[in-house]
């Protein structure tokens, strides 16, 4: 565990770029935080308007054109893995339509997806909640949660579908509940609104927005063998039996899996679908970066303390390490993402590169203070970093003075806000993000 150190530390990280025949550029940021009234220099590498040929990206044409495909194949080759290209027979029913939950306030919907042959499958599970009395399209947050979708909420009428529960024969074995034993099964009664708390259902109905999750389990269970579960063996070649070294990891699925919730909800008539809002929370916050990074359906993007393989910068080294991520949890990434245990300064890629993949769309990227292992100062300065790709396609993110400040917003388009507090996704975050979209509604000018 690497605690968060002071931005004063210098992050000399440039100097690589020259091994690996990638231009970089010094980003300079100044910092005034609360706690330490000083100024400290942060270099960024590599420039995300610099290309790998040295090319400088002038337009946003030139970085729709030129840029996006290369940090997108970075981050495949290097991170995440590769998402396959070839698509699997789909097939989308609706189970269930209430007009009248949550005391006639919503419309519940329960949809299962399912992918694959009809020998080989998987079934995804989405429940969805639309304002009652709302005229015309609605905006609707996706997401994925943890514990199922009974968890979100203590509606009597969401079905309580299969999900995967620690093995209770382990319980005393000292081992990350991502590496114990799972089993699947119903889960209890007593589960409902257990999230409830991350997921104020009924205030975010009442702000006229809709909203829909997965659970993560049903697109691949979140422990070490949970692959033999999921969705990803349905796409292995003729043969396979292991995954290649670029093939994507759980996070490359789990972000699959939203934009397969995204097919269903283009195809709703209630949904607007040129307001779908990927949210996450955690490592679900570095989900929906990557979803969002692939799939421009999604509109707007909130990164909630996404952390390291998010939002924040990796080689600051200044919270939770990658060789952390890769002990604790090694089924996230792809298996080429391994090579960078203990060497994080050849890594070609930085958190301020994911986040530019959002570029011009909104995006809310949220910290916690006291929350060191997502490197809350981390993602503030990726998140200045990335103004700069944003100021390319007009828009507005953190100004160039920005400082890193507790319960001070900065940024626009692009915005960072960090809060006292712990890891989490609180009600006052849900308010923040609702009021951002208000503000960044598609068809509202910067």
């Amino acid at each position: 565990m690497i605690a968060v150190s002071s931005l004063s530390r210098r992050i000399s990280i440039c100097a690589l770029a020259f091994a690996m025949n990638s231009p970089c550029r010094a980003q300079v940021a100044t910092d005034h935080s609360s706690q330490e009234n000083a100024t400290h220099v942060v270099e960024a590498w590599p420039d995300p308007l610099i290309t790998h040929t040295g090319k400088a990206i002038q337009s946003a044409s030139e970085f729709n054109a030129i840029r996006r495909s290369e940090l997108l194949h970075d981050f495949e080759e290097n991170v995440f893995g590769r998402t396959p290209t070839q698509h699997l027979p789909e097939s989308m029913d609706v189970d269930s339509v209430d007009d009248h939950a949550f005391s006639g306030t919503a419309i519940r919907k329960q949809i299962t997806i399912t992918v694959g042959s009809t020998a080989f499958h998987r079934k995804l599970h989405l429940l969805m909640y639309l304002p009652a009395q709302h005229t015309g399209a609605v905006p609707v947050f996706v997401g994925l949660n943890f514990n199922g979708n009974q968890s979100v909420t203590t509606d009597p009428g969401v079905e309580l579908t299969d999900v995967w529960m620690p093995d209770p024969e382990v319980s005393s074995v000292p081992l990350a509940k991502e590496l114990e034993g799972h089993f699947h099964g119903k889960p209890a009664e007593t589960s409902r609104g257990a999230d409830a708390s991350q997921w104020p259902v009924a205030e975010i109905l009442e702000a006229g927005y809709g909203v829909a999750t997965l659970y993560a389990g049903d697109i691949e269970p979140d422990f070490a063998s949970g692959i033999a579960y999921g969705i990803r063996p349905l796409f292995f070649n003729k043969g396979q039996s292991l995954p290649a070294a670029d093939d994507w990891g759980a996070i490359g699925a789990w972000a699959w899996g939203m934009s397969r919730a995204v097919d269903y909800l283009v195809s709703d008539p209630a949904i607007d679908a040129h307001a779908i809002i990927a949210i996450g929370h955690s490592r679900f916050g570095k989900t929906a970066l990557w979803a969002a990074a692939q799939d421009l359906r999604f509109a707007i993007v909130i990164s909630n303390e996404s952390g390291q393989g998010g939002a924040s910068l990796s080689h600051r080294e200044a919270a939770e390490s990658i060789a952390h991520l890769n002990i604790a949890f090694p089924y996230w990434f792809c298996a080429n993402y391994h090579r960078f245990t203990g060497r994080t300064e050849e890594l070609p890629v930085d958190g301020h590169l994911l986040l530019a993949l959002i570029a011009p769309r909104p995006l809310f990227v949220a910290s916690a203070h006291d929350d060191p292992f997502s490197d809350p100062e981390g993602e503030f300065l990726s998140a200045k970093a990335a103004s700069s790709v944003y100021r390319l396609f007009g828009k507005n993110g953190l100004p160039a003075d920005a400082n890193y400040e507790v319960n001070k917003p900065e940024g626009k388009t692009l915005r960072y806000f960090v809060r006292p507090g712990g890891h989490d996704i609180q009600l006052s975050d849900w308010q923040r993000y609702i009021q951002f979209e208000d503000e960044n509604r598609p068809g509202r000018s910067d």
